[in-house]
């Protein structure tokens, strides 16, 4: 079974004898996850603020036979700065085909910096796309801490019909749905290992689910939160 652990971010400190050398505050960080399903798409959502304002987020979205992507999005003085988006579309004649997306903004939202290539070729960027970028990075932020919010979160791992194993490497006793799930999808969790990704809480070590984002089988990998930006 593999098992990827979620990417997370590290805050490292510097410990050592001297008064003067000062300990960040890791409360200075907040950390929220989400998701969504609609049609044939699959979202994931993962949203950090740094002392209450609007810091990093990615996003991971599955389209089925039309393709994914993963985004990297970065905010500074409160505007959506900079974003990278890889992933694969469909183009008609040839299938899905590889593509990338790296747009600076500066303060004022504008884009300095701009790159669209897809299968080899670069292509310009017009202004409606560009808005829409920054839309769907803010869509993030006020989605994951909505779900916040309510206790929710975005979790993953694999159920074997008795305990579930997250993709951080907790394991719980059980899981439970708060809806009804088709009979298929009961069977699929009653007979086979499996992945799960799901919108949920952790409630008396169990997985409260309030809604199911994927089932497939236990071969395949949690899916971690885009990490494309170097950092400075």
């Amino acid at each position: 079974m593999k098992k990827l652990l979620l990417s997370s971010l590290i805050i490292s400190s510097l410990v050592g004898c001297s008064s003067s050398v000062s300990t960040p505050n890791l409360d200075q960080f907040s950390h929220h996850s989400g998701g969504k399903s609609m049609g044939d798409a699959t979202s994931f959502y993962w949203y950090t603020e740094r002392l209450s304002q609007s810091y990093t987020a990615g996003d991971y979205v599955f389209s089925g036979d039309y393709g994914w992507y993963k985004t990297d999005y970065r905010w500074n003085e409160g505007e959506v700065r900079e974003l990278i988006r890889e992933g694969e579309q469909i183009r008609q004649d040839v299938g899905l085909v590889p593509y990338r997306v790296h747009v600076r903004f500066n303060v004022k939202g504008e884009a300095v910096y701009q790159q669209y290539r897809i299968d080899d070729k670069v292509l310009p960027i017009n202004e409606e796309q560009l808005l829409r970028y920054q839309q769907e990075a803010k869509s993030v932020a006020e989605v994951t801490k909505e779900f916040s919010r309510d206790g929710i979160e975005l979790i993953q791992g694999y159920w074997d019909g008795s305990r579930f194993e997250s993709c951080g490497g907790q394991s719980y006793e059980g899981i439970e749905f708060n809806q009804t799930l088709p009979g298929f999808v009961v069977n699929r969790l009653a007979e086979f290992d499996s992945y799960v990704a799901v919108l949920g809480k952790i409630r008396s070590n169990k997985v409260i689910i309030e809604d199911l984002l994927m089932l497939n089988s236990d071969s395949h990998d949690c899916v971690e939160r885009p990490r494309l930006i170097e950092s400075n």
